[in-house]
């Protein structure tokens, strides 16, 4: 048998006892802390020596962060799969992908059918596997319209609702030893997990080879199998001369065949022995691992993921997918793969990408970038894709999605110093630094992604007393157009960093920023629910009393049109920067007189519950058509603008954030931000087919308008960039545009052109 190509795993088949129920627990943990990739548990119901499988791999998936957790494999009999299918997807989900699913047509007949099961024979046995197999599959395929109806003859399901999707696409590994199991195995499965000591007739090289066959015959190419072996029967003595029984160099020696002749990728160990775990995780993993590539790069082993027929028909002409590296290759989401329904869209907009590349560090963004460039189509950079302009998806195109580049550090507690990568979301920051006594204002969402936000401004509920996100901004790493990385900041690439600092998707795919915190720790939230009938003058007397407050106080406000017969209503958000309740509360006393409040509430609480992240599924369900503009103040015609809008039924939501205090302190020239004398920022957004309407009412409205925050605006128009960069802010950002970016390679976010030479002293 060849070599399959997959990624090695090493992992544990633990003897569940009820007897010790704490030493499964341990040395599920001693595995992962021994660098072993997956614990496993048999699976016997039936037996009360044994915990119940399913709750041990919850316990242990809830004490672990990083290993991957499996039954060894369930017994499908007793364990029907449409409740098998939600609770495998659901363990999937609350372990970050860390689950997978060993699979057994049943054994011990008279035991199961003791507990109510139903006795099969093999052929019915099988065939109940394998639809079980479909079930399961069809329950996780959210991305097929419809409830899930099967005709089986075992499991019949005549409409189940789909879902949930798991966190990933969860392998099904077959135990099988019989010629029907084998074929199944080849056919439908993922995997193939037997114990060494078990396969007798057929032997191992035969199974495998009838695997290989039923899984041509289906179509299918047999490294979409992989291959896993359990081994009882280990030991580490200096004399020993069995299979597994010496020092650690003699199991890799023994093992290495396995691997590069057979296609076994896997292998667990069945001895719940800690020293043997260590030995296995620390010496013969790290071993084997290198001594498999030696002679993967020697014979030019294909490695990475295989994709069925059915998913290379999806493919994009004119992308090369064969080219991509394979550095990215694992992670990388092709339309025809499972997980393209979960990668594929933005908050706001929905997207059929070509491909997306999920890189996993600054150098494989170059090779992301080098890559997708090649390829001379759309290139789009996600890092939490919530934005509403929708410029962080596409369709036909690359798409580079950092949600894997997500770490927070505390880099120096005494200078505040923190460094941020572009997948994580504000909720996790704001989490992570809690614990010390930080925070830094970003939104008003959690699962907003700090790459886009912190690159364009930041207008947060701590804008007024601590300014914009952009404004604590230290240093920045990023990938330019020509695959360099680069740390600017003050006094390296000075000119770059001040174009992050506000234009920052223009220049690059940012791969970390380094920011300076500030001292946080409880603050009052309040909420208002306000009969808006009167919405100009609630308005004007909202504006009035934000701009009169002290710093502390940053406020929102969102007016929702009225709907069958009820008036319009406005939600109001007020943020107190401190925890002075007295003080917040005469900040905020003075807000309830701006109309008839309906609803109201405050509490004291950490600033990481006001920003807590969801964790919601993007599939663009956000309004996707949507106007920015920033006011200096909410004036009477500016609020009869307003109010018409808001009036007409016709837009959905208008929303004011406060700015002013602390953002208006910075220069307009310090960063690309130059909207430094306005009050408050206000976006309308509205549904595709009104569009038109909302274009009229804006148009009344601009007149009052002095700029625009860029990430709330759907106009891409080539005028709009005087809105967000007015002169010579704009001039200033072509040359350096010119000098970093002059192809244009990053023209996906309000497109920034090159200064030519035509432009002369005017950008210079």
């Amino acid at each position: 048998m060849p070599d399959y190509g997959h990624e090695l795993l090493f992992g544990a088949f633990v003897t569940p006892s009820a007897q010790t129920p704490d030493r499964a627990v341990r040395l599920a943990e001693l595995a992962e802390s021994a660098g072993l990739d997956l614990v496993t548990f048999q699976d016997h119901p039936y037996n009360p020596g044994f915990l119940d499988t399913w709750t041990l791999l919850s316990w242990v998936a809830a004490r672990t962060e990083r290993i991957r957790v499996s039954a060894n494999v369930l017994n499908l009999p007793l364990r029907p799969p449409a409740v098998l299918a939600r609770a495998a997807a659901s363990l999937d989900l609350l372990s970050g992908g860390r689950f997978e699913l060993g699979l057994g047509a049943g054994a011990f007949w008279d035991a199961i059918e003791g507990m109510g099961g139903r006795r099969l024979g093999p052929g019915p046995g099988v065939a109940a596997l394998s639809e079980a197999i479909d079930l399961l599959r069809g329950v996780w395929d959210t991305g097929t319209a419809g409830p899930l109806r099967l005709p089986g003859e075992h499991y019949p399901v005549p409409g189940m609702r789909r879902g949930p999707a798991p966190a990933h696409e969860i392998g099904i590994w077959l135990g099988a030893y019989k010629p029907r199991m084998l074929a199944l195995t080849g056919r439908k499965g993922d995997g193939w997990l037997p114990t060494r000591e078990y396969l007798d007739t057929p032997d191992r090289v035969t199974a495998n080879r009838m695997i290989d066959e039923a899984a041509v015959g289906a179509g299918r190419d047999p490294r979409q199998i992989r291959r896993l072996l359990n081994v009882m029967r280990v030991g580490s003595s200096p004399a020993g001369d069995g299979f597994l029984q010496g020092p650690p160099e003699q199991w890799v020696d023994q093992l290495l065949p396995l691997v590069l002749d057979e296609g076994f990728s896997a292998f667990l160990i069945g001895q719940d022995d800690p020293r043997l775990l260590q030995l296995f995780g620390q010496e013969v993993a790290p071993a084997l691992r290198e001594a498999v590539a030696t002679e993967r790069r020697k014979s030019g082993t294909p490695t990475g993921p295989v994709r069925p027929a059915v998913a290379l028909a999806r493919r994009h002409p004119g992308v090369d997918y064969e080219a991509l590296p394979s550095s990215l290759a694992d992670r990388a989401v092709e339309p025809g793969d499972a997980g393209y329904e979960r990668v594929r869209h933005s908050y706001s907009h929905q997207g059929s990408p070509a491909l997306v590349l999920r890189p996993g560090n600054a150098a494989e963004v170059a090779e992301a970038l080098a890559y997708a460039r090649a390829q001379r189509t759309t290139i789009s950079v996600r890092s939490g894709g919530h934005g509403i302009s929708g410029r962080s998806t596409n369709d036909g195109g690359i798409l580079l999605d950092l949600s894997k580049l997500n770490r927070i550090e505390v880099l120096d507690r005494a200078t505040r110093r923190i460094r941020l990568e572009p997948g994580a979301r504000w909720g996790q920051v704001a989490q992570a630094l809690a614990p010390y006594g930080l925070a830094m204002s970003s939104g008003d969402y959690g699962d907003v992604g700090v790459g886009g936000l912190a690159t364009t401004g930041g207008i947060g509920y701590l804008a007024r007393k601590h300014g914009l996100t952009v404004d604590h901004v230290v240093a920045a790493e990023l990938v330019t157009a020509d695959g360099r990385l680069l740390r600017v900041d003050r006094d390296h690439h000075p000119d770059l960093f001040w174009a992050v600092r506000g234009a920052g998707g223009n220049f690059g795919v940012v791969t970390a920023l380094e920011l300076e915190a500030y001292e946080v720790g409880d603050v009052v939230y309040a909420q208002l629910v306000v009969d808006a009938s009167e919405p100009a003058e609630l308005l004007r007397r909202w504006g009035a009393l934000v701009e009169e407050s002290p710093r502390e106080i940053t406020s929102f406000l969102s007016l929702f049109p009225g709907r069958r017969g009820n008036p319009p209503m406005a939600q109001v958000t007020l943020v107190y920067a401190g925890d002075d309740v007295e003080a917040a509360e005469a900040a905020l006393r003075p807000f309830l007189e701006i109309g008839p409040v309906v609803d109201q509430q405050a509490q004291l609480v950490g600033y990481p519950a006001i920003v807590a992240p969801p964790g919601n599924q993007h599939h663009g369900q956000g309004l996707a058509d949507s106007h920015s503009g920033l006011l200096h103040h909410l004036t009477e015609p500016a609020a009869a603008a307003l109010a018409k809008m808001i009036r007409s039924g016709d837009v959905l939501v208008v929303q004011f954030r406060s700015v002013g205090g602390a953002v208006n302190d910075v220069a307009r020239d310090e960063t690309a931000y130059p909207h430094r004398s306005q009050n408050f920022s206000v976006l309308a957004a509205i549904v595709p087919e009104r569009r038109a309407r909302l274009d009229r009412l804006w148009a009344e409205l601009r007149p009052h308008l002095d700029g625009m925050y860029l990430s709330f605006e759907s106009d891409t128009a080539p005028e709009r960039l005087l809105d967000a960069f007015p002169e010579p802010t704009l001039g200033r950002l072509r040359a350096v545009k010119a000098t970093y970016d002059p192809d244009n390679v990053f023209d996906r976010n309000f497109p920034i052109p090159p200064a030519t030479q035509g432009d002369g002293d005017r950008v210079r």
